[in-house]
């Protein structure tokens, strides 16, 4: 941002319904001249929609997933090869929606680059993302491609039986694609990656920021995207059998020295900060100031779907916050916490503030 885009941007952020006469007479500068300040200011994102709508100074990009979940829990023993009588649910979902969801929630502004088809499914996550202030101006259109859709039957319990997901629409989001977004690469604060897009473009996206990139690697099949990339990442969240894909190594979560020497490779790779998540047993965490596993905080366990996603939103909240990493941890296990005692795969309850009360932060704004 330039010194008078600067000036231009504090004078609407402070009356956003000033004519374009208006702001240029208050700067001594023709009407024409502001025009085009404000054009360079959308285009850099600070600026969105009509009536000046203002994004934060600090935004964060998300380049990933949406999805459109279908599940089907049958009332009784799943029988194959036969119709049973059950539940069918929709609901809105892809790992990088729901970082972006949680992340509006914990009070950031956030940038969501993905890829939509032309259909229903479309249409209800932008009505979702719109309500929740989540700019998706700069997401891909395809007329010809249907929006990503996950379909899952789980056995009477809940418990997943077998799954299909379609989500060949990503490979629309090409290098060339992303290079048609160096604003967003050059002025977000920081650059959020999931592994479900093709490897050539997580290249091209973590190759051309300078901004922290914190990656999610969504699963082990996927986590290898990220194999040759680490010396990019500043943060990684990977489970233990992701970190095994990512080092070459043997980890076992009951024992600290494999946690350990995974997490240093990863550092010696030229990633920052490390958190290998361990499932009911919590997070081990590693940087090169502090150290430790860290237990889940207290929760009336209703649902494990987004919990992940939950704790990545708070660690990147808390990163934003300047709190140390350890704090940024808690802050995460704490937005897991509240997000588990939900139905849904977002606890539209969450916030920075009550997230900060249940991590029992004391004196943290």
């Amino acid at each position: 941002m330039t010194n008078r885009e600067r000036e231009i941007y504090d004078i609407i952020a402070a009356d956003p319904m000033i004519s374009q006469e208006e702001l240029a007479a208050k700067l001594g500068i023709t009407r024409s001249a502001a025009a085009v300040h404000i054009s360079n200011l959308m285009k850099k994102g600070y600026i969105i929609g009509k009536g000046y709508i203002m994004h934060d100074m600090s935004y964060i990009t998300i380049f990933g997933a949406v999805n459109m979940d279908i599940g089907g829990t049958p009332d009784k023993k799943l029988v194959k090869e036969d119709s049973n009588p059950g539940r069918v649910r929709t609901s809105l979902g892809g790992v990088g929606r729901n970082i972006a969801h949680n992340l509006s929630l914990l009070g950031n502004s956030v940038k969501l680059v993905t890829a939509f088809g032309d259909d229903d499914y479309a249409k209800q996550i932008i009505n979702s993302c719109t309500n929740l202030k989540i700019d998706i101006h700069d997401s891909l259109m395809s007329k010809e491609d249907m929006t990503s859709t996950y379909l899952y039957i789980t056995r009477e319990d809940g418990d997943m039986e077998l799954a299909v997901n379609d989500m060949s629409i990503y490979n629309k989001m090409t290098p060339s694609f992303i290079s048609s977004k160096s604003n967003l690469l050059e002025n977000s604060a920081i650059i959020v990656v999931d592994a479900n897009l093709p490897e050539e473009t997580i290249a091209e996206i973590v190759e051309n920021t300078e901004a922290p990139v914190f990656a999610e690697p969504v699963s082990a099949a996927k986590a290898v995207k990220f194999k040759k990339l680490l010396k990019y990442i500043h943060t990684i969240t990977p489970n233990t059998i992701e970190a095994e894909v990512l080092t070459g190594m043997k980890i076992n979560p009951e024992d600290k020295k494999t946690l350990k020497a995974a997490a240093e490779k990863l550092m010696a790779e030229g990633v920052k900060q490390v958190i290998i998540t361990l499932g009911s047993k919590g997070v081990y965490y590693k940087s090169a100031d502090c150290e430790g596993i860290m237990a889940p905080l207290k929760a009336k366990l209703v649902n494990t779907t987004g919990a992940g996603d939950a704790l990545f939103a708070g660690l990147v909240t808390g990163f934003c916050k300047d709190l140390p990493f350890d704090a940024s941890v808690k802050l995460g296990m704490a937005a897991a916490a509240i997000t588990l005692e939900t139905t849904e795969t977002n606890n539209k309850e969450l916030s920075y503030e009550l997230a900060l009360s249940r991590a029992n932060f004391k004196g943290v704004k």
